[in-house]
């Protein structure tokens, strides 16, 4: 059963990824992309992380989705208009794409895994609780968090910035 789960959350994942990039309409693109945090966040189900599955569904799947969707509403963006590719892009294009796919994934191929693989157990990992993420997060990862946290609200105030309208 766990196998057969993996096998539609990938594929769901994969064709939503698919879509999103092929898609022309930004409101369908941010569809296609819930679709795929979605897709995620069960491979994590799966994994035995229950933590990171609700805060991927709840962080991104919620919250990113929303801003992006404002964002895009915001600033009334239409469908895209299509362009002239170049001769060179026409025909090397997908040629290239599969030399770039197959030579990534023979370097992950060589250099991640080792000869022996052991096989996945889904659910037999533990470390996606929200203890033991907040035990590494606030021991080991301490000061890459509060980085993390002074650049979102330099990024913040660089928005509020930007925004503000000029007066008069």
């Amino acid at each position: 059963m766990d196998s057969i789960l993996f096998i539609i959350a990938a594929v769901t994942a994969i064709g939503c990824g698919l879509n999103l990039v092929l898609q022309k309409h930004p409101i369908s693109s941010a569809l296609s992309l819930i679709g795929v945090m979605s897709s995620l966040a069960l491979l994590y189900l799966l994994l035995g992380a229950e933590f990171i599955a609700m805060a991927q569904m709840i962080v991104y799947g919620g919250a990113v989705m929303v801003l992006f969707i404002f964002v895009i509403m915001l600033l009334n963006a239409g469908t895209e208009k299509r362009s002239d590719k170049s001769l060179f892009a026409q025909i090397a294009g997908f040629p290239l794409l599969a030399l770039f796919v197959v030579l990534l994934s023979f370097l992950i191929r060589e250099t991640q895994f080792p000869s022996k693989v052991s096989d996945v157990r889904f659910g037999s990992w533990v470390g996606g609780t929200a203890e033991a993420i907040g035990i590494k997060l606030f021991t080991q990862f301490l000061l890459p968090f509060e980085v993390v946290s002074v650049l979102i609200l330099i990024a913040i105030l660089g928005a509020v910035v930007l925004a503000r309208k000029e007066i008069d």
